[in-house]
This record gives C-alpha cells, sequence and structure tokens, in this order.
C-alpha cells in the first residue's frame, strides 16, 4: 500500500511538473494553473492523465457547443425567409397575385443563398398590415443593408470582449428585432425589426464560424464547420413549412425562440482556449479546453501548439496587416473570392424559376409545396456534406460542386433559349427540373457549406476576426449585386444568356480552385499558414 502511494504521488509530481512553462514571471516558474494567479491555481482539473494510453479526447461537447452557437444560423435563417410567406399575408389584394417578372423581383428575398420568390397568393389572412409594393421592397432589403453595417463592427468586437460574449451581445438585437416584428401595427415597425435582425444576421456569419474553428479538434473541424450552413438551411426549411400553415404574427412569435434558447445555451458554454489565450489567460484556456474536449485530454500539448501558432503573430495586428502580410493576404483573396463564386453561382436564378421548372415538368405543385421541396433537398444535401468533408476533402466537394454546377447551369440556358425561340419542349419539360434538382444537390455539398468553413481556417488568431468580418461584408455586397441586377440581366439579356453567365462564373471558379486551392483538409493552422505564405 505505501509503495502505491508513492506512485501517485510521483505521478502526481511528474504531472505538475509537465504542466510547467519554459518562460518565467517574477522570476520563478510558472505552470499552466499559475500563470494567471487566480484560484483555479490548483485545480485539479488542470491536470493532465499521464501518457500511460490514457489520453483521449471526448468530441460530444464539441458538437454540443458548435450546435449551440449555430442557432444563430437557425435565427438567421428564419429571418431570411420570413418573408416568403409573410409578404403575400401583408400586402395589399390588389398588387397580392402579380406573377409579371419585374413585379416577383421586387418582391424577393434574399436567403443568403437563394432568392425566394412568391409568384402566387397563399389563403388570404386577416391583416391589420397592408404593405405597398414599395414597402414590402424595403422590408425585404433592410435586412441585407443591416447584415452588410453588422458585420464589420463584430470583427473588432470579437477581439476584445471575447467570441461568447459577442454571440451574446450581437442575440439580442434577434430578440428585440422578433419582439417589433410580432407585434408590429405599422410598416416603420417592420423596418425597425428587419433591420434590427439583419445587424445580427451579419454578426452570427462572423462570429458563429470564429467560435467553431477555434474550439474544434482538426480530426473534425471540416464537419463542425459545415454546421453553420446546415442549420441555416434548417431555418429556411422551418419558416416553408410553418409559414404555410399559420399566420404571419403567430410564425414571428415561434421564430423568436430560437434566440431565446440560443442565449441560454451560450450562458453555459466556455470562450474559445485561443482568445483566452491570447489574452494571456493560460488556465482558462486550458480549463476551456477540458471543458470542451474532455477531462481526459491532453490539454499542456493544444495550449502549447495553439500558443506556438500565435507566437507567429503579431498580438495586436492591425487592419494593413492583413495586406501587407503575405499569408493573411492570400487567405482574405481566396475567402472573398469563394464567397463571390458562392453567390454568383447561379442559386438565385435557380430558386427564381423553381415554380417554373416545376411547372415545364408537368408538375400543379403550389409555389410553397416547391419551395418546402427545394428546402428539404437543400438541408440533406448540406448533412451529407458534413459528413463527407473530412473524406472527401474540401477541394475535391468544390471541384465537383462548380463543374456539375457549370453544366447544369449551361443547359438550363439551352432549354431557355429553345423556349424563348418557340421550339416545342413539351417532351423534354422533365430535363430542368432534373438539372435544377442536380444543382442544389451540387450546391449544398459545395459552394454552400464550404466558403464559410474556410473562412474560419485560412486565417490566424491575430487578423482571424478582421478577415472574417470582411469576407461576410464581401458575401453580403455580392448578395445586394446579384439580386438587384437579376432582373435587369432576365430583361436585358433573356434567361438564357443569364443562366450562361452564372455557368460562365461557375467555369471561371472550377478553374480557380484546381489551380490556386490547396487542400486544408487535416492540416494544422500553421501548416495553412505556410502554405499561404509560400514556405
Amino acid at each position: 500500500m505505501d509503495s502505491d502511494k508513492v506512485v501517485r504521488a510521483m505521478a502526481r509530481w511528474w504531472q505538475v511538473k509537465g504542466n510547467t512553462r519554459t518562460s518565467f514571471k517574477n522570476g520563478k516558474t510558472i505552470t499552466v494553473s499559475q500563470e494567471d494567479t487566480d484560484v483555479t491555481s490548483h485545480n485539479p482539473m488542470l491536470y493532465d492523465p499521464l501518457q500511460d494510453g490514457n489520453v483521449r479526447t471526448s468530441k460530444t461537447r464539441q458538437y454540443l457547443a458548435a450546435l449551440v452557437v449555430c442557432l444563430g444560423a437557425v435565427a438567421a435563417g428564419t429571418a431570411l425567409a420570413w418573408t416568403s410567406p409573410v409578404l403575400p399575408q401583408i400586402s395589399i389584394a390588389e398588387n397580392a397575385t402579380s406573377v409579371n417578372v419585374t413585379h416577383a423581383i421586387a418582391n424577393t428575398t434574399t436567403v443568403n443563398n437563394a432568392t425566394i420568390v412568391t409568384t402566387t397568393q397563399p389563403p388570404q389572412v386577416d391583416s391589420h398590415l397592408k404593405l405597398t409594393v414599395d414597402e414590402q421592397s424595403w422590408v425585404s432589403s433592410l435586412l441585407a443593408i443591416g447584415a452588410f453595417l453588422g458585420a464589420l463592427p463584430t470583427g473588432y468586437i470579437a477581439d476584445a470582449i471575447g467570441r461568447r460574449y459577442t454571440a451574446l451581445a450581437m442575440d439580442v438585437p434577434f430578440i428585440l428585432a422578433w419582439l417589433s416584428i410580432s407585434f408590429a401595427n405599422s410598416a416603420g415597425w417592420l423596418y425597425f425589426g428587419r433591420f434590427l435582425i439583419g445587424i445580427s444576421t451579419g454578426s452570427f456569419c462572423v462570429v458563429a464560424p470564429m467560435y467553431i474553428s477555434e474550439i474544434a479538434e482538426t480530426s473534425i473541424r471540416g464537419t463542425l464547420g459545415t454546421l453553420f450552413q446546415l442549420l441555416l438551411t434548417m431555418g429556411i426549411l422551418f419558416v416553408y413549412i410553418v409559414g404555410s400553415l399559420v399566420s404571419w404574427s403567430t410564425l414571428s412569435m415561434m421564430c423568436l425562440v430560437v434566440p431565446i434558447l440560443l442565449f441560454v445555451g451560450m450562458l453555459m458554454l466556455p470562450e474559445t482556449p485561443v482568445y483566452l489565450l491570447k489574452k494571456g489567460r493560460r488556465a482558462d484556456a486550458a480549463l476551456s479546453l477540458k471543458w470542451l474536449w474532455g477531462k481526459y485530454c491532453d490539454s499542456r500539448s493544444a495550449i502549447q501548439v495553439i500558443q506556438n501558432d500565435l507566437d507567429q503573430t503579431s498580438a495586436d495586428a492591425s487592419f494593413m496587416d492583413l495586406f501587407s502580410n503575405r499569408g493573411a493576404r492570400k487567405g482574405l483573396i481566396i475567402s472573398m473570392l469563394l464567397m463571390f463564386f458562392q453567390q454568383f453561382s447561379g442559386i438565385n436564378a435557380v430558386i427564381f424559376y423553381t415554380q417554373f421548372i416545376f411547372e415545364s415538368a408537368g408538375s400543379s405543385l403550389s409555389a410553397s409545396i416547391s419551395s418546402i421541396i427545394v428546402g428539404v433537398v437543400q438541408v440533406i444535401m448540406t448533412l451529407t456534406s458534413s459528413l463527407l468533408i473530412e473524406r472527401a476533402g474540401r477541394k475535391i466537394l468544390l471541384l465537383f460542386s462548380s463543374t456539375v454546377m457549370t453544366i447544369c447551369l449551361a443547359i438550363l440556358g439551352a432549354y431557355f433559349d429553345m423556349k424563348d425561340s418557340g421550339k416545342d419542349v413539351a417532351h423534354i419539360g422533365w430535363l430542368p427540373l432534373l438539372c435544377m434538382v442536380l444543382f442544389i444537390i451540387s450546391f449544398s455539398v459545395g459552394y454552400g457549406p464550404i466558403p464559410w468553413l474556410m473562412m474560419g481556417e485560412l486565417f490566424m488568431p491575430d487578423v482571424k476576426a478582421t478577415a472574417a468580418a470582411l469576407s461576410v461584408m464581401a458575401n453580403w455586397l455580392c448578395v445586394f449585386v446579384v439580386t438587384k441586377c437579376f432582373g435587369v440581366m432576365i430583361e436585358s439579356w433573356g434567361s438564357d444568356f443569364t443562366f450562361w453567365f452564372f455557368a460562365g462564373c461557375m467555369a471561371l471558379a472550377t478553374i480557380y480552385v484546381a489551380l490556386a486551392l490547396v487542400e486544408t483538409k487535416g492540416k494544422s493552422a500553421s501548416e495553412i499558414q505556410s502554405w499561404l505564405s509560400g514556405r
């Protein structure tokens, strides 16, 4: 028994010794838990298991934390899709049934990477609000304006107060916005709510991928990174289904539940180890890792890897460092181009023609049912992407995605060219439907989720917040350009050349990814930076 006690005592002594840093503070060596000189200095959670085969990590809480922060994506999805079932219910009756292209485009709502158009009138719902066409267009567009303006300051806030507190703070506008919308008695309250909800949407597009990339092990970083797009599509699908069954005010109150759950969930999550270590809070970073990776993880080694990455960067990187540092500059260019190709993939054009394509195939489905079918396909295939991302890799999925979309868009352009020239296309009515389904599948496994994932992978901690904010702003700028120019393109070029234009963009995306991108699957942050820096 005495010998057992000696062995245990020696093991604990070696454990403390193993947690000792090589640096000194006030003339003496500091351990991981002593660096902050706080009450955690003897916290048993900070002791790592001996290297005897017991070292292991648990991924359960990493998935849980990612799912909680991605409730922000669900909230964004509900906000983005909200106008699709709601605007017909609160529009002036004589304007609600217009189906010409110009009017339909005025009543589109951009759902991050899809534009939903209501061209058929749903069952009438008594509403005290009756909006004109101009008022409806403002209700739709104010979200995008708010998202653009909300993205940039989020990066600075996340660096100042942390990723967790930023998510909590940016969730408040979500809650206030849904309250404003639910009890709105005028267009002004809807404007206010939609602008607020846009700020939160843009903010979570920045902070959620950032939080996930900083808590995930390398082995599941890709899978967790796709959760943002997956839960966003689930939020969209929720609105499609529920919005077809209930009144707009009931739908709005139901959407309020998501940000409330998000706020409660974020209170239980820790700050990211990367941010804590960046601020010199080594003990808190170790505790965060223990919470996320399990008490049997080797937090000492993980902390040292993060510290090594931080040592390669400037703790107080300026805005200009994004452009003067080769690695940061190249990462920003890649991230922005992926966002550009995501929006110029033609997803807006395909979704805009969803109802027409279903009708061409001989379907009598309503617009709401067609939208639900598209939403289900997006959710299923984005989930598939999350399962494939760590097996197939980012680059191969992007190449597959852009190649298939190029083919589908080219065929759709040819179909509309034949139709507009008066040729009989009744016998191939199934072809555009097949192309649309294949297009949405390929988009959902590639250019839907991967740009968001890689945005979190390409940057070091010193510039990540600002770079992510600029990438998100680029995304929303592309959303605005495509949405506003789409109607002009249809009327000036015709449907055929519009689809061919997007096919050309996807062909360029294929060439760019094939020549300029390397696979980031399984690579550490320092390995990715070595490639970006040309080392």
